[in-house]
C-alpha cells in the first residue's frame, strides 16, 4: 500500500499515533504535480518536520530545488489556457466536489494538523471547517458575479464594460499557523476564477497539504491546475517567486520574506503580488466595559492558537481607571483557562520555541514583571511548550513592545485618555488588526476611525461583535494588497480587469422597451426617444432584440442623413 492510501485511513489520534509507532522510519513525503505523487529532483536532501508535542521527528519533507518548481510551473501553464476559459459552472462544480470530500475526511485531516502543528485536536477541527468553507464561499461567488456597464451619449455615443480574465500562473505560499486554512485561502479562489496554480506550504507543518493532493484528484481537478511542492523559502520558495511564468504571488508569512519577496519581483513589473505579513496588534480596553466580557475576549485575541496567529492582539491597553481590576482579572483568567497540553498546545517548532525565549530573556533582563509564565529553558527536550506569559512594566521601546513574538505572550500597560490610547495604538508598524472595547458607539467611531490597522474589531458591549471578520487590507509594515471574501474580485490579485469601450452605440434599450414596438430583422426607424444626435436612424434585428441592445445603422451616422 503506497503512502497515501495508508494515511487516508488514519482518521483518529490513536490510529495515528499507533502508524507512527509502527514506522522504522519517519513518513517521507511526495511532491504533488500534475495529479501525481513524485519523487524530488534531489532523493537524498530532506528537510526535517518534528512532532511539536513530544520534540520528535515527525515526517521528513522534500527539499525541493529548481528543476522541481520547474516541472510545477511546467504542469500549471499547460493547464492554464483550457482552465482558463472553463466554466463559472464547472469550477463551481469542481470546488464542491472539494468541499465535499474534505467535509467526509474532516476527522483526518483535523488529526494530521493537530499532530503536525501541535494545535489542539478542536483547534484543528474548526481550521478544518474554515478551509472547506473557502471551497464552498467561492463556488458560489462565481456563479453571481456583477459587472459594471457605462453608456456614455454624445456625438461618439460608447458603451464600455468591465471584463475580467484569469491573470495565470499563481505561486501560493502559506504559513505554519494554520497550514490547511490558510492555503485553501489562497487555492481556493485561484482556481475558481480560473489561474492555476503551485501552492507551497510551510516546511514544518506539510503534511495536510500532503493530503490536499489526494482530496484534489479525487475531486477530479484536471491535471496540472493546483500543484503543490515541498521545500523551505530560500530553495523552493525563492526559485518560484522569481519565475518568469508565475504571474502572481499569494504570500503569507513573516516581514523579512515578504520583504524580499518584493525585491526578488522588482524587475518584473506586471507580476501580481499579495503579502500578508506580521502583525503586533493592539487591544484598546476603555473603563466602561463590563470586565466579565472584556477579560476573555482579551485572553482569547492574545492565546488563541498559542498566540499564533496574525490577528492575535498581543498589546493590550487598559483606561488607567480599571487598570489594576483588570489585569489581576485577566491573569487570574488566564491561569485557570490557558492550560498547557489542556486548551493550549505547544509553539510549532524548536526555532521558533528558541525566539520567544529570546524575547522573554530580554524582558527578565529589562525588569518587565512577569505575572503569568515565565523565561523558558534555552533547551527544549520534551516538546515545544511555552506557558501562556502575561507581562507588565514593559518599555514602550523594548522590542517585546515593538515586535512581533507571534506567541503565547502578552504585554498589558495603562492609559488615561483617549487621545493617549490612540498614539499607543498608532504607534507601532506592523497595524494588521486592533480590537477596541467599549459600550460608546461614539467613542468606537472616532477612535476606530483614527487607528491605522487593517482589520478593525470593534467590540460593543451592549450587543457583543462576531470575534472574526472577514476582510483584510494590509498596512504599514503587514503587507501589501487585499485578500478577503467580500471584494476579492474587485481588488484581488487573481484576475486581470479590463474595460471595453464599444463605439457607435447610439442608446441602449431594455428588451422590455423594445417589446412595445414590433420590428423585423429589416425594418428601420428613429430611437423611440426622438432625441438621437443628427436625427440617426437605427437597425433592430432579431438579436438585439433578444439581448436587450439596439446597435447603430453605421451609415447613419453621415451628416444630412436625416428622416
Amino acid at each position: 500500500m503506497d503512502l497515501i492510501s495508508s494515511l487516508w485511513e488514519l482518521d483518529t489520534a490513536e490510529r495515528a499515533d499507533a502508524y507512527l509507532a509502527s514506522l522504522a522510519n519517519p513518513i517521507r513525503l511526495q511532491n504533488f504535480i500534475e495529479n501525481d505523487y513524485s519523487e524530488h529532483s534531489e532523493p537524498s536532501d530532506w528537510v526535517d518536520s518534528f512532532n511539536p508535542r513530544s520534540g520528535e521527528l515527525l515526517v521528513q519533507v522534500p527539499r525541493s530545488a529548481l528543476p522541481d518548481v520547474d516541472r510545477a510551473v511546467d504542469a500549471a501553464s499547460r493547464a492554464f489556457p483550457t482552465w482558463s476559459r472553463t466554466s463559472r459552472q464547472e469550477r463551481s462544480e469542481v470546488l464542491l466536489r472539494i468541499a465535499a470530500i474534505l467535509s467526509e475526511k474532516k476527522e483526518l485531516f483535523a488529526v494530521w494538523e493537530s499532530l503536525d502543528q501541535g494545535k489542539t485536536l478542536s483547534r484543528a477541527r474548526v481550521e478544518v471547517d474554515r478551509a472547506i468553507s473557502n471551497f464552498r464561499y467561492f463556488a458560489t461567488y462565481i456563479l453571481h458575479e456583477e459587472g459594471a456597464v457605462r453608456y456614455v451619449d454624445g456625438p461618439m455615443s460608447t458603451m464600455t464594460y468591465e471584463h475580467r480574465s484569469p491573470a495565470g500562473v499563481f505561486a501560493l505560499i502559506s504559513p505554519w499557523n494554520m497550514p490547511l486554512y490558510l492555503l485553501t485561502w489562497k487555492i481556493a479562489p485561484c482556481i475558481a476564477f480560473g489561474c492555476t496554480g503551485v501552492a507551497k506550504p510551510s516546511e514544518v507543518t506539510s503534511m495536510t497539504a500532503f493530503l490536499l493532493g489526494e482530496v484534489f484528484r479525487q475531486a477530479k481537478l484536471p491535471p496540472g491546475v493546483m500543484n503543490i511542492i515541498f521545500g523551505d523559502g530560500p530553495g523552493a520558495g525563492s526559485a518560484l517567486v522569481k519565475s518568469a511564468r508565475v504571474r502572481g504571488v499569494s504570500f503569507t508569512g513573516g516581514t523579512a520574506t515578504g520583504i524580499r519577496i518584493r525585491q526578488d519581483t522588482v524587475a518584473d513589473i506586471g507580476k501580481h503580488l499579495s503579502l500578508e505579513l506580521g502583525g503586533k496588534n493592539p487591544t484598546l480596553i476603555f473603563d466602561d466595559v463590563d470586565l466579565a466580557e472584556a477579560v476573555p475576549l482579551a485572553a482569547q485575541a492574545a492565546f488563541e492558537n498559542s498566540g499564533q496567529i496574525c490577528l492575535c492582539g498581543s498589546r493590550i491597553y487598559v483606561h488607567r481607571a480599571i487598570y489594576e481590576n483588570f489585569l489581576s482579572t485577566f491573569v487570574d483568567y488566564v491561569q485557570k483557562n490557558y492550560r498547557c497540553g489542556e486548551t493550549i498546545g505547544p509553539v510549532v517548532s524548536r526555532e521558533h520555541y528558541t525566539k520567544i525565549s529570546s524575547y522573554l530573556k530580554q524582558a527578565k533582563e529589562e525588569k518587565a514583571d512577569f505575572l503569568s509564565g515565565n523565561v523558558p529553558s534555552e533547551v527544549s527536550q520534551q516538546g515545544f511548550w511555552v506557558t501562556p506569559t502575561v507581562l507588565s512594566r514593559v518599555r514602550p521601546d523594548s522590542r517585546i513592545m515593538r515586535e512581533e513574538i507571534f506567541g503565547p505572550v502578552v504585554t498589558v500597560s495603562p492609559f488615561d485618555t483617549e487621545e493617549e490610547a490612540i498614539e499607543l495604538a498608532n504607534d507601532n508598524p506592523n497595524g494588521l488588526a486592533s480590537i477596541l472595547m467599549t459600550k460608546d458607539l461614539s467613542r468606537m467611531r472616532r477612535v476606530g476611525e483614527r487607528i491605522d490597522a487593517g482589520l478593525d474589531r470593534h467590540e460593543i458591549f451592549v450587543t457583543l461583535a462576531s470575534y472574526s471578520a472577514e476582510y483584510v487590507l494590509f498596512l504599514k509594515g503587514t503587507g501589501a494588497q487585499h485578500e478577503d471574501f467580500l471584494t476579492l474580485q474587485e481588488y484581488g490579485p487573481w484576475n486581470i480587469l479590463s474595460r471595453i469601450e464599444m463605439w457607435n452605440f447610439a442608446h441602449i434599450m431594455w428588451h422590455s422597451v423594445l417589446q412595445s414596438r414590433k420590428r423585423t430583422g429589416k425594418s428601420r426607424d428613429r430611437c423611440p426617444d426622438g432625441e438621437c444626435i443628427l436625427g440617426h436612424r437605427i437597425l433592430l434585428d432579431i438579436g438585439a432584440l433578444r439581448i436587450g441592445l439596439i446597435p447603430l445603422d453605421i451609415s447613419a451616422l453621415g451628416v444630412g442623413l436625416l428622416t
